[in-house]
């Protein structure tokens, strides 16, 4: 089971670098390992197909507009993250969007069937390399609820040689 925990975001627009922050305490938390692969998305790029097509389980964090109060975050998984994507175009500094690049995997024949979002609402997106304080606060319950998709998908793994 390869797990892809994919944090996006720039770091230096304040909020807009939560997805890289979150997913820096997440591999901190987790240590190296085989099984779970952390990698600093940026601003995207479609070089990030090739470790999308390579994984079976796909965890995304960004910040996004889900029109709630700063610091909220919301998770959506598999066709409810395809969802949120398509209906959620934001505009941002990224290069192509994580849209593009779920478009392109499915060229490519292959979109990780398990796969997960953590939006999360940025009160700033400017100049500046922290994030504020609403967004900061919510760090613990974006990486605790990373933490359990992270389990799931890893039991998923397991039913699925049980039941196959």
């Amino acid at each position: 089971m390869r797990i892809l925990v994919l944090g996006i975001g720039n770091t230096l627009l304040a909020d807009e670098g939560v997805g890289i922050v979150a997913m820096n305490e997440l591999e901190a938390r987790f240590g190296a390992s085989n099984e779970i692969e952390f990698v600093d998305g940026g601003t995207l790029s479609f070089t990030l197909a090739a470790p999308i097509s390579e994984c079976d389980a796909l965890l995304v964090i960004d910040a996004a507009e889900l029109g709630e109060s700063p610091g909220t975050a919301h998770s959506f998984e598999g066709d409810d993250m395809d969802r949120f994507l398509g209906q959620n175009r934001k505009s941002s500094v990224h290069e192509v969007g994580l849209l593009d690049l779920r478009a392109i995997s499915l060229l490519t024949g292959y979109w990780p069937q398990q796969r997960a979002l953590i939006g999360v609402q940025p009160a700033f997106v400017g100049w500046g390399d922290t994030l504020t304080p609403p967004v900061a606060a919510a760090l613990p319950e974006i990486c605790s609820t990373a933490s359990e998709i992270i389990g799931r998908f890893a039991r998923g793994r397991s039913q699925k040689i049980l039941m196959g």
